[in-house]
């Protein structure tokens, strides 16, 4: 066999393995384009809803305001929230929430956990958890603020929930997608006080519906 023979039979096997691989290529890209396609068409067929979220009630144990440096505030509270899932089709899976108390944008609780919940179609789930913030610094220039509150008996705080969620629809789990929950809780004391007493605290019937990001 010459010299010329084999270099063309080499080169014919070359463009042979060159097109096999090139039709692998294009098979995966098809499959990977199909799959992505699949997942547009599912998420735009069923369009996941953001879940409505309701502040129920708070029952507040302590609410003390160091009025001299160094300005702190104490706050213990049980809150009830729910959530209720609007779709017919698709599921949330609650993965990690955290839900504290701030007032005009300042934390004055630590973070909760609350435990992570799957919520099927129309399902609603209901947390009670407690939040506590003992002696926590403020800031000097919203302790004027503060106090004009306490003097009209009106103390707005905002209940706030920060996670993750996933979507579920059959055994299909969407990636992770970021909650943000902001429930206004008006807490009225003395003469403009609307909460009545439960045992030594008093318990506050709230019933406001939540803004929330998703």
């Amino acid at each position: 066999m010459s010299a010329k023979h084999c270099g063309h039979h080499r080169g014919h096997h070359h463009d042979e393995r060159y097109k096999l691989n090139r039709r692998i290529l294009c098979g995966i890209i098809v499959f990977i384009v199909l799959v992505l396609f699949v997942i547009f068409l599912v998420w735009a067929i069923l369009h996941p809803t953001k879940p409505r979220f309701i502040l129920q009630d708070a029952t507040v144990y302590a609410f003390n305001v160091s009025t001299s440096p160094p300005f702190t505030i104490s706050t213990s509270m049980q809150v009830t929230v729910s959530s209720r899932n609007r779709m017919d089709r698709v599921g949330i899976y609650y993965q990690k929430l955290d839900i504290y108390a701030t007032y005009r944008s300042q934390q004055v609780t630590l973070q909760t956990l609350l435990p992570p919940t799957y919520q099927g179609h129309k399902e609603v789930s209901v947390w009670s958890p407690f939040l506590y913030g003992n002696s926590v610094p403020m800031w000097p220039r919203l302790m004027g603020a503060l106090q004009q509150d306490q003097n009209i008996g009106s103390v707005l705080f905002k209940i706030k929930i920060d996670g993750t969620i996933k979507w579920k629809v059959g055994t299909w789990f969407s990636g992770r997608y970021h909650l943000h929950v902001n429930c206004p809780a008006y807490i009225k004391f003395g003469d403009r006080n609307n909460g009545f007493p439960v045992g030594p605290v008093m318990k506050f019937q709230l019933v406001q519906g939540c803004n929330v990001d998703v």
